[in-house]
């Protein structure tokens, strides 16, 4: 049986938001924690999101006004077409 390449960095950052949702198969997730434990930048980054999303999930939709609100989605859906 062959060994499973192991997961790059770019791999990493690319499947993150699999790994914290719970979608990724348990081959993946073993390759996922194998490379956070070698690589503190990765393990930084990882513990980064978490925080982000922790933060964003406390986050409610008050306080801001409609004009800015509108301003960042058109900036938003230009940065996506752009």
């Amino acid at each position: 049986m062959n060994e499973p390449v192991q997961l790059s960095c770019q791999e990493l950052v690319e499947i993150v938001t699999d790994y914290l949702e719970g979608a990724l198969s348990e081959e993946e997730v073993r390759r996922f924690d194998e490379h956070v434990s070698l690589c503190s930048g990765c393990a930084t980054y990882v513990e980064q999101m978490r925080t982000t999303i922790e933060l964003t999930g406390r986050l409610g939709g008050t306080g801001l006004a409609p004009e800015a609100e509108t301003e960042l989605l058109r900036a938003f859906a230009d940065w996506k077409a752009g």
